[in-house]
């Protein structure tokens, strides 16, 4: 199945978090931090929001930082997504 999304919507897989701190320190699952990097799964076509223009900015393959809690998520075919609106993205990392 394919996730296609609608106006300014984009569609992200979070990264793996660390899980040994830079001391070597191995952290359990529950010490893990939620992860803020993700990577842009499918990019909605822009459209207008609220009376604007909203022009897309993300293309597949780019690597965002996100607020922790942003976003709707859903599992797919096994494979956990977060769908948000481009606004909610925090910044490219490069």
């Amino acid at each position: 199945m394919v996730i296609k999304p609608l106006c300014d919507r984009i569609v992200i897989r979070m990264l793996e978090s660390e899980e040994t701190t830079k001391s070597g320190i191995v952290l359990p699952g529950s010490a893990k931090e939620k992860p803020q990097v993700a990577e842009v799964i499918a990019v909605g076509p822009g459209g207008f929001v609220d009376g604007n223009k909203v022009e897309m900015e993300l293309v597949v393959g780019d690597k965002v930082l996100i607020s922790k809690y942003a976003g709707t998520e859903v599992k797919l075919d096994g494979v956990e997504y977060t769908i948000l609106r481009q606004s909610d993205v925090l910044a490219k990392v490069v």
